[in-house]
């Protein structure tokens, strides 16, 4: 009797592999170079031609980049801001969208209809009206600032709303019959069955502010009270006339390097939410 053919030697199955291998180190290519740069000397980064693997390593980069912008501070509003908007995004959203899925009342689509319209609205263009409302709250260059106008979002709405929905009805109804209220059926009953979803959007909203640079640029007006990302902008510089592509690097790097090993560590999770969010509308 013949063994069958391991899946991996299968002619068609070869090709795809290579295929998938390609498109591996074509993604990450750019992390390589970045790495790389981060611990290349000034002198080799601006040599023509260009060489992949430099002669000699260092860390005055990395030196360079607590010297030129106050890292810890910037650090620190960093991780308040992003896990603030993280924190009250999935409080706000989750209830809106509990209200939106579940809860009968009057001009429902039209809201949820209304809702999802503003999402074509260019976010740039809410700008100056946001920067002239915080201005009045006295808000600029604070935490508050940064936060409130960022814990809620449609799209934020949307996607719980989807998750809330495929949630057997059975379970609130079930819960209703026994007198739960309907916040303890939204607090006990689907944001337990919402997990999935909730680590999704806390994993977008974590990353996103985390990685924006418009926003706490345009709200801040001192560099300690910027995040890392927005301060990371000054690096971009020149000093004596070049570019410090190491020292830009070596800043990317410090401000991946959480959100690498935040993803490790939540990735199983992240793909299932991403894979079923939306397959019942």
């Amino acid at each position: 009797m013949n063994k069958p053919i391991p899946f991996w030697r299968r002619p068609g199955t070869i090709g795809a592999n290579l295929l998938v291998i390609a498109a591996s180190l074509l993604a990450i290519f750019p992390l390589v170079v970045v790495i790389v740069t981060a611990f290349t000397p000034q002198n080799e980064t601006i040599a023509y031609p260009p060489e992949l693997i430099p002669s000699t390593f260092t860390l005055d980069n990395f030196a360079g980049v607590f010297e030129r912008i106050p890292v810890g501070a910037q650090l620190w509003n960093t991780i308040m801001m992003s896990v603030g908007v993280t924190f009250f995004s999935l409080i706000l959203n989750s209830m809106v969208a509990y209200a939106l899925a579940f809860i009968p009342f009057k001009g429902r689509g039209l809201l949820f209809g209304l809702l999802i319209a503003t999402m074509m609205i260019p976010f740039q263009s809410l700008l100056i009206p946001l920067y002239k409302m915080l201005t009045e709250f006295g808000w600029i260059g604070t935490m508050t600032g940064l936060i409130v106008p960022r814990a809620a979002d449609v799209a934020g709405i949307f996607l719980l709303r989807q998750f809330f929905i495929m949630i057997p009805k059975e379970l609130r109804a079930a819960a209703m019959i026994d007198g739960a209220s309907e916040w303890k059926i939204y607090w006990r009953v689907m944001m337990p069955n919402a997990t999935a979803g909730l680590l999704t959007l806390g994993i977008f909203n974590f990353v996103g502010n985390w990685n924006d640079m418009l926003w706490p640029m345009v709200m801040t007006n001192s560099a300690e009270d910027r995040t890392l990302t927005a301060g990371l902008a000054i690096l971009n510089g020149t000093a004596q006339g070049l570019i410090p592509y190491g020292v830009t690097m070596a800043g990317s790097l410090i401000s991946v390097l959480p959100l690498v090993i935040m993803f490790a560590i939540v990735q199983k999770r992240f793909i299932e939410g991403v894979a079923t969010a939306g397959l019942k509308g």
